[in-house]
């Protein structure tokens, strides 16, 4: 399998900073994302996602460090560089009286495309986001999926090279999501390299190639969601609630049958390689949890084992 790595980086990053004032909120970080690679950042709100982002996008200046993009820099090269981008912000901001094809028509004309090719692409795009019956409807509208998709495609009109997705999918119910990641995956499977903010780790797990994990403005770590998850933390998770009357009671001798545990306010998250054994060995010590759940480990117990929270407070 072809190595996306052996090839020059799209985007690279050598000790980026963005300070606001005394505040920090990108801190010397360093990365780097390949030509048809999807890459995340996954942390929570205020990790500093968002803002690594706007100096990708050439809309914020860096306070120091160096990047590149598309190998030039986005202090000098600005509109070169964001005539190659598409960019899906965290919330729409479509026009909400004109119709569906206006919205992406009216986008590609003030980009300077000419009709022909506008027009063509919208019908395109129509396709692509599942809008075509839609095309007509005022945007105002539609549900928060279809707009979300129609921001989507919005932003797909000029052929960009890299998509950029901050927070993508906030907001929008299971089934919208879904939706949303399958055209995400039609567009990688198309070449063009994504890159996606996120707080949930299941968005990430799904559809990141490789990620890199932010708090406070620092990288945590860095590798594939599969990679992270084996370096970071267990085969499974055995989580336990026994109420928080009890939580005390029995906290010493769960400590005492597993090397790794973390007491959350509702719960206690017991890493093993084996939770049903762990479990039946709590039920024989007469331990009875009100309620237990064993589940792989996710992306979030990387996050909790590196910084001490969960990512959603």
């Amino acid at each position: 399998m072809y190595d996306l790595r052996m090839s020059n980086p799209l985007i690279s990053a050598r000790g980026l900073t963005k300070k606001f004032g005394d505040f920090t909120a990108v801190n010397g970080i360093d990365f780097d994302v390949f030509k048809g690679e999807s890459f995340g950042f996954l942390g929570p709100n205020g990790a500093g996602k968002s803002t690594a982002m706007r100096i990708i996008g050439a809309t914020s200046q860096r306070t120091s460090g160096t990047i590149s993009i598309l190998g030039k820099d986005p202090e000098v090269n600005g509109p070169q560089i964001r005539a190659h981008l598409g960019v899906v912000p965290q919330q729409d901001n479509l026009d909400m009286q004109l119709s569906v094809a206006e919205n992406l028509y009216i986008y590609g004309r003030y980009f300077g495309l000419p009709r022909s090719f506008v027009k063509n692409k919208v019908e395109e795009l129509l396709a692509f986001a599942q809008l075509e019956e839609k095309r007509d409807a005022k945007v105002e509208n539609l549900s928060g999926g279809m707009k979300r998709r129609l921001t989507i495609a919005r932003a797909l009109v000029s052929e960009p090279e890299i998509l950029m997705l901050d927070e993508p999918t906030t907001g929008l119910d299971p089934q919208a999501r879904h939706i949303l990641w399958d055209r995400l995956f039609r567009l990688k499977e198309q070449g063009v390299t994504l890159l996606i903010t996120t707080h949930f780790m299941d968005e990430a797990e799904q559809l990141c190639d490789r990620l890199i994990v932010m708090d406070k403005g620092t990288i945590m770590a860095e590798g594939s969601p599969a990679s992270l998850i084996k370096d970071y933390s267990t085969k499974e998770v055995l989580e336990l609630r026994f109420g928080s009357d009890r939580n005390q009671q029995v906290a010493d001798q769960l400590r005492a049958m597993c090397e790794r545990i973390e007491e959350l306010p509702d719960r206690f998250l017991m890493y093993t390689d084996d939770g049903e054994a762990l479990l039946e060995k709590i039920y024989a010590a007469d331990l009875h949890p009100k309620t237990s759940l064993v589940r792989r480990s996710s992306l979030e117990d990387v996050f909790l084992r590196l910084t001490g929270r969960t990512l959603i407070e």
